[in-house]
């Protein structure tokens, strides 16, 4: 096996975790360091429920009504899984999938003028909907029907629509759909943050429709999945993965220095020691100088003892509040889990809100997740910087990922991952390149 010089990831979010492991199996060697004594940075789960309340330096105990501490696993940022969407995809790829089991989220709704809603996704759920009135459904269900039927590569299925140049607004229009139901198919369907997509070409919209429609195909209930004992497995997966295939990982490793010659990383040091490297792969909390302050998001985790009002009594679900409806410019997100992931103590439910801070007050502006979720046994809440790279790596081989915005899915997560090993390879992230390269460098019997 020829293998190139060692790539150290120094980890510390999931999408270095994902890397390392891709990497890998493509034939890279890999030495993945990380400064925490867990696997995944800020995409851990924290356990027990005494450890949540240090780290949010919440004065004495969790009270007796809580249950057992270690039967708490908390995400500090969690995020479903959409089932046909890239995570799943490279799950499923790089196999990590035998270390995991995923429950499917119970439903998935969305706010409208104080009151939630079930997304309706399906022509039969657009129909029985509350959400809209009869002649609004029948023009919803015809919409849903025209993407179901859209082929990018069949101008046939266009029906007059040019994919490249029509915009979604002009999409909707053409469909005479209202401003309500534009709202929830931009926000809880095609998953945008804000209405910018409206004026974009509409091809990658109806992509992300058709996405949401065959995911909720799979299973029914939601298009979400979420792993049992929380979203801290998924970094330990790809960790398991990368050793398989030879990578070294290093827990507890302080990060003393990046060693740079003329302009590029050539190791990484320490206590003490270089390890020498051609490429790096590291989160922004690594490199401050090569990165910049894109904004913040405002995450609240809420412990309830009651399941989430009119949801049906889901004991998970995902809510999205458009921005449209409480006059922002960013949708405002609820997720929530329960004991049925092993997450939680039984009878309890952990929901964290979540939203991009707008104001100098980000606690107001996330409220009407809030009233949602009342009565609230305990709050944790954590207002964190965003950051992008200003350095692309192009010169200096340092790749520096995202940080985590908003959003309660992967999907972000996953471009930037495809964004970075874009960069690293100089070549796209393809998923049937990727098996072909794995059964080219350790053979096809390894995959059976």
């Amino acid at each position: 096996l020829q293998c190139s010089s060692p790539v150290p990831c120094i980890l510390s979010l999931l999408q270095e975790c994902i890397l390392s492991g891709i990497m890998s199996v493509n034939g890279k060697k890999v030495l993945h360091m990380d400064r925490n004594s867990y696997y995944g940075g800020e995409s851990a789960s924290i356990t027990p429920l005494e450890d949540l309340y240090k780290r949010f330096n919440l004065p004495g105990t969790p009270p007796e009504s809580m249950g057992r501490g270690r039967d708490w696993n908390v995400d500090l940022i969690p995020k479903f899984l959409m089932a046909n969407g890239q995570l799943v995809k490279m799950l499923l790829y790089t196999e990590v999938t035998r270390y995991l089991d995923f429950k499917v989220i119970e439903g998935s709704f969305v706010y409208k003028g104080g009151k939630i809603y079930k997304v309706p996704s399906t022509e039969a759920e657009a129909l029985a909907s509350s959400l809209m009135g009869l002649f609004e459904k029948r023009r919803f269900r015809k919409f849903l029907v025209y993407v179901a039927n859209f082929d990018e590569n069949d101008p046939r299925t266009f029906e007059g629509v040019d994919p490249k140049k029509t915009t979604m607004r002009d999409v909707y229009k053409k469909f005479d759909l209202g401003q309500d139901v534009i709202d929830f198919t931009g926000h809880a369907l095609a998953l945008y943050r804000t209405d910018d997509y409206l004026d974009q070409p509409c091809q990658e919209t109806i992509n992300r429709i058709k996405l949401y429609s065959e995911s909720l195909a799979r299973y029914g209930k939601s298009p979400y999945l979420y792993p049992l004992y929380g979203l801290g497995e998924l970094p330990q997966g790809f960790a398991r993965l990368s050793a398989i295939y030879g990578g070294t990982y290093m827990l507890n490793k302080p990060i003393e220095e990046i060693v740079i010659e003329n302009g590029k990383v050539v190791g990484v040091k320490s206590e003490g020691e270089v390890a020498r490297c051609k490429q790096l792969i590291c989160d922004p909390s690594y490199v401050s100088d090569r990165v910049s302050k894109v904004g913040q998001v405002i995450r609240v985790i809420c412990i309830l003892s009651h399941p989430i009002k009119n949801t049906n009594d889901a004991n998970s679900c995902q809510i999205i509040i458009p921005q449209n409806q409480v006059n922002r410019k960013s949708d405002i997100y609820v997720c929530m889990i329960s004991s049925a992931h092993n997450v939680a103590a039984q009878g309890k439910y952990i929901a964290i809100a979540s939203t991009t801070v707008e104001t100098a007050e980000p606690e107001k502006e996330i409220k009407p997740a809030l009233d949602l979720l009342e009565p609230i046994e305990q709050k944790f809440v954590s207002i964190s910087d965003l950051f992008a790279p200003t350095d692309l790596g192009t010169e200096s081989q340092i790749f520096i990922s995202r940080t985590y915005d908003a959003t309660t899915h992967f999907e972000t997560t996953c471009d930037d991952i495809k964004d970075i090993y874009k960069r690293m390879m100089g070549s796209e992230f393809d998923f049937e390149e990727m098996k072909r390269k794995k059964n080219d460098i350790y053979g096809e019997e390894e995959q059976q």
